[in-house]
């Protein structure tokens, strides 16, 4: 008995360090629509020589009548621009998504924490492939966001652990 309750209490203590809850009264109506990747935090350590590299991209994030959502990306790299589909799959929890990665071979989660819908939205993506992986993200309906959103950005991936040297703001693609 003992030991049921201990490990009932120690995987409540690691579904509680990624669990966010979702932007309160979620609209996912409100949510569509072209949105530009402005900064993120990732705790990879694959991604540590790339971060130099990365620049702003940009999503249309379409719903789909099924009620799911498609999501459209494009980056510019040196060599042209690459654009990726996902397919992010509602839940029961409106803000909350799951998606299958076909680069890890696993389901991914993913929640809105944070959106005023007209300007900003801050995600949290979480996967578990041989230890806890994060990336929190802030999406602008811009390329430039003002500075107390990329504050509240900065603010919120220190709460999640990151140390600064993994938030990373990139500048617009065209730059260096």
């Amino acid at each position: 008995m003992r030991t049921t309750l201990l490990s009932v209490a120690m995987v409540m203590m690691c579904v509680t360090v990624h669990a966010v809850k979702p932007q309160k009264d979620f609209n996912l109506q409100k949510f569509a629509g072209k949105w530009y990747r402005v900064g993120f935090a990732y705790d990879s350590p694959g991604f540590i020589p790339l971060r130099d590299k990365v620049k702003i991209s940009m999503g249309i994030i379409t719903i789909l009548p099924s009620g799911n959502v498609n999501l459209t990306m494009w980056e510019a790299l040196s060599v042209g621009c690459l654009t990726k589909f996902y397919q992010y799959n509602t839940t029961s929890v409106p803000g909350q998504f799951i998606y299958f990665s076909t680069r890890h071979n696993m389901v991914k989660d993913v929640t809105v924490v944070d959106t005023n819908y007209t300007e900003y939205a801050l995600a949290l993506k979480y996967k578990n492939f041989n230890r806890e992986y994060m990336q929190v993200a802030l999406y602008g309906r811009s390329p430039r966001v003002r500075m107390h959103v990329m504050q509240k950005f900065k603010a919120f991936a220190l709460s999640r652990g990151f140390p600064r040297a993994s938030i990373l703001t990139p500048p617009p693609a065209g730059e260096k």
